[in-house]
């Protein structure tokens, strides 16, 4: 098993990362959409249903159109990027296949089929079926890709905190022992309401977005008019209250991070030496392009903080104790269940003797040596926790890149309160004053739009760069994870990928525009 790992080289390591990533950034410009516009549309089509009245089935109708642009990209993306867990990660498919698939086969299975057999009839079953029928197809379609993204996320969930697992040394695989603790595991709900919530922030934005140009555009009709300015109230007051949503399950986020993934939490505060009493860490002076010097124990300079935040947040205590980088290499800290951290030397050293103890089981096994094979067994499973760790050859290499994990956090946390401003100014403009004039509002609703994105994408990279360098969480290192294939085959297809997503991307804006550009059709009341 290390010769396989030792063969593989860091180019193909490097290759295979930077495709993964390439593939989920892209792929990630098109699920938030998805999400958050199903959500307004299911809203309008719900007016329409309770009203009679035709305007907004209009509205519906338009919004529903730049969600079917979006769907379809975002399925041309999601289809490549699971099929690259085969291709570029098989000696991780190998390892967790049979937990990891399982709601990979769900999604595919249920959620998906629900999307697609619904998603017909609320495109093409106006008119033909009652008002009733086709509202609930409406929400039924968004409820499959919601779904959708559960099981998804229940699968990224896992990566970050693997339980109801069991390592069985005779098939080389890990095998599920709960499937109710793996769907169902607080790191797998919480994520799903944090993503799904942001979600839907990205949807009322691209609502508010779409609306402001409506009107700001000149010559339009009293009906485009119309709907920018219902669509901008329903839109403000759905990304109002996502955004006070996600500011409960952020928060919720980062108190299981600090329970489960400490050197995460250490990174994206650039906290390099913990301690009682913690502060939140504002801004500070962190180099983007280098890896600091952590080892020195020196803050950052220019460091403005929360007295005491970090430590409330990442505890419920204000007085709680949190490790930075150091103290979680050095171990010796008290953890939240009351045990003390392993120094990193240690869990370095029970890795090995867990990997040379499955070694020694296998050889025992084929020499039918059961007595042999018990004693291996038991050293195994006495050290099996540490497994991953037997990979690990320096400290270094268990620090992700601070820089990133730092500034991308602030990103994302920064322009969630500009738009939790912005939804809370737009809530009450659209209720109280005449929008349709107010150009500078219609210019900073637009302007908004690629903010979204940002913190969106912002957001991932803090939860995916943040747990390097494991695959899963202590159990299997990136270098561990991915197929022996020869660098070369792996960069060539990263240039075909990106060429191809980005034209997609490319086709999808262009269509969107001209979309928009067009405006609603209108029916007679």
């Amino acid at each position: 098993m290390n010769d396989l790992f030792l063969s593989i080289s860091a180019g193909t390591v490097d290759w295979s990362r930077a495709q993964f990533a390439l593939t989920a950034i892209y792929h990630w410009l098109f699920v938030p959409l998805t999400l958050g516009l199903a959500l307004i549309m299911g809203i309008m089509e719900t007016c329409y249903y309770r009203t009679g009245k035709v305007f907004w089935k209009d509205a519906a109708r338009f919004w529903q159109k730049l969600f079917g642009i979006n769907f379809a990209m975002g399925v041309a993306t999601g289809i490549i990027l699971e099929f690259e867990f085969g291709t570029n990660w098989s000696n991780y498919s190998w390892l967790v296949g049979d937990i990891f698939g399982a709601p990979l086969a769900i999604e595919g299975i249920v959620a998906f089929f629900l999307e697609a057999t619904f998603v017909g009839v609320m495109f093409f079953g106006w008119n033909k079926v009652s008002r009733g029928f086709h509202l609930a197809s409406t929400w039924l379609t968004g409820l499959g890709a919601t779904i959708s993204a559960w099981w998804i996320l229940v699968a990224n969930a896992w990566m970050q905190y693997p339980v109801g697992q069991a390592f069985n040394p005779d098939t080389m695989r890990n095998e599920m022992t709960s499937f109710a603790e793996v769907a169902l595991s607080p790191f797998a709900v919480d994520k799903f309401l944090h993503t799904v919530i942001s979600a839907w922030i990205i949807g009322a934005i691209f609502t508010v977005a779409v609306s402001c140009y409506l009107l700001y555009r000149k010559r339009r009709s009293d009906n485009d008019r119309k709907l920018a300015v219902e669509s901008i109230r329903i839109g403000s007051v759905v990304g109002l209250a996502a955004s006070l949503l996600a500011i409960h399950t952020g928060d919720s986020s980062a108190y299981m991070v600090a329970q489960s993934q400490p050197m995460k939490l250490a990174a994206m505060e650039a906290l390099y030496d913990g301690g009682h009493g913690e502060g939140l860490t504002l801004v500070a002076l962190v180099n983007p392009f280098k890896q600091p010097d952590y080892a020195s124990g020196v803050e950052p300079p220019m460091r403005i903080a929360m007295p005491k935040m970090l430590s409330f947040l990442a505890t419920r205590d204000f007085d709680g104790y949190v490790p930075g980088i150091n103290d979680i290499i050095k171990g010796g800290y008290t953890q939240a269940d009351g045990s003390k951290a392993a120094p990193l030397e240690e869990k370095m050293e029970r890795g090995r003797t867990a990997i040379a103890a499955l070694a020694d089981y296998r050889e025992a096994k084929l020499e039918k040596d059961n007595e042999a094979a018990m004693k291996h067994r038991e050293r195994l499973d006495e050290n099996m926790k540490y497994f991953g760790y037997g990979y690990i050859d320096n400290a270094e290499q268990t620090v992700p890149f601070i820089p990133v994990c730092f500034w991308a956090f602030r990103v994302m946390v920064g322009l969630g309160m500009l738009f939790l401003l912005f939804f809370a100014v737009s809530v009450f403009l659209s209720y109280k004053k005449d929008i349709a004039g107010m150009r500078w509002y219609q210019a900073a609703g637009m302007a908004l739009l690629p903010l979204g994105y940002i913190a969106s994408e912002a957001g991932w990279i803090v939860a995916e760069f943040g747990r390097q360098p494991w695959t899963i969480q202590d159990m299997l290192p990136t270098w561990a994870a991915v197929s022996d294939v020869g660098a070369g085959s792996v960069m060539l297809t990263f240039f075909i990928f990106l060429a191809l997503f980005t034209l997609l991307l490319a086709v999808e804006i262009n269509i969107m525009c001209k979309a928009v550009k067009k405006g609603p059709e209108y029916g007679e009341e």
